[in-house]
């Protein structure tokens, strides 16, 4: 069994918002989900609902991002 950095997907409020994404990082996702549903037991994860915990994590270790936003520089 791997350990995979995100864990369970969290069903919050959305906001909708549009990207776009490379290829490469879209065919990615979607192996990432796939490995996230087997790790998990789950029958499917919508690659989609990945990308909000993704950028939370990316935030959340971002060591200037966090300081500046504590400091209420930032948001």
């Amino acid at each position: 069994m791997t350990k995979l950095r995100l864990g369970s997907i969290a069903d919050d409020k959305p906001v909708r918002l549009t990207v776009e994404l490379p290829a490469a990082v879209h065919h990615d996702l979607v192996a990432y989900a796939r490995l996230l549903a087997r790790e998990g037991g789950q029958s499917e994860v919508v690659p989609a609902k990945l990308i909000p915990p993704m950028l939370a994590r990316f935030m959340a270790g971002d060591r200037v991002f966090i300081k500046e936003k504590r400091l209420k520089k930032v948001g």
